[in-house]
């Protein structure tokens, strides 16, 4: 169990203006085997959040995994996702899997070899020569490869074609083992509500809402209107902006 309990984080613009509050209080708990869609705006907390799980950002708050502060001594559980690239460009893709194996006892070497042809991905190429979709694609590869419990995706397929993305939501659901998480932030909102199990929105550094998709199926209304209802969004926000702007000409 992932547990999010109480946790703020605050960025300082600078020493005359006050700081930035990322986020605001946020309770949160994720069990294994779920699949967390983490939804906002630009600027809304999700990258703030993931980092804080991962310990890459100072926070006020706890963050447990298993009853346990996520330290050196666990941090081997969680893999983390992004399409800000975090491997090594000048090595080749066989290379990272011989140090991913070095360091994670638990890299799954099938699940490599299989993802990178999924992908047409070569095996001896540097990295640094990969398209930015190839590279996000590696990257993603790389997370649920480690043996994590817990993957973290943070807008893991930029770059990527729609093709792409709908082959790889399928073939992930036919390799995730039942205690493997994923929690994946995204904007591709409407690609993605058949594929998770659980929503999760935050807005302005706060959980705004939390349901789960079978609750939303049960119920007759679509992700995306939960959002919307959630966001409080006005249908005709399009028309009064342009109405605005054009002074109701034409």
């Amino acid at each position: 169990m992932l547990e999010i309990k109480n946790v703020s984080k605050s960025y300082t613009l600078n020493q005359r203006l006050h700081g930035k509050q990322a986020l605001q209080s946020v309770d949160l708990s994720i069990g294994p085997g779920e699949i967390v869609g983490l939804f906002g705006e630009n600027g809304a907390g999700k990258t703030t959040l993931m980092k804080c799980i991962l310990g890459f950002l100072r926070y006020d708050g706890e963050i447990l995994l298993d009853g346990a502060p996520i330290t050196c001594n666990n941090i081997e559980r969680l893999s983390f996702a992004t399409s800000e690239h975090s491997f090594f460009p000048n090595l080749t893709a066989e290379a990272h899997r011989q140090f991913y194996k070095e360091h994670f006892p638990r890299f799954i070497d099938k699940r490599f070899y299989g993802l990178m042809e999924f992908f047409e991905l070569p095996l001896h190429k540097l990295l640094h020569s990969f398209s930015t979709g190839q590279k996000n694609q590696f990257e993603v590869i790389l997370a649920l490869c480690q043996g994590a419990d817990y993957i973290l995706m943070d807008e893991p397929f930029a770059g990527n074609d729609v093709f792409n993305r709908e082959d790889f939501y399928k073939v992930l659901l036919g390799i995730l083992e039942p205690n493997e998480t994923v929690i994946l932030s995204t904007h591709l909102i409407e690609e993605v509500s058949n594929f998770i199990s659980r929503a999760v929105l935050i807005r302005q550094g706060q959980i705004v809402g939390d349901v789960l998709a079978c609750d939303l199926d049960e119920s007759g209304i679509s992700l995306m209107d939960y959002i919307k209802q959630t966001y409080h969004y006005s249908a005709d926000r399009v028309s009064r902006a342009l109405n605005d702007i054009t002074g109701g000409e034409g």
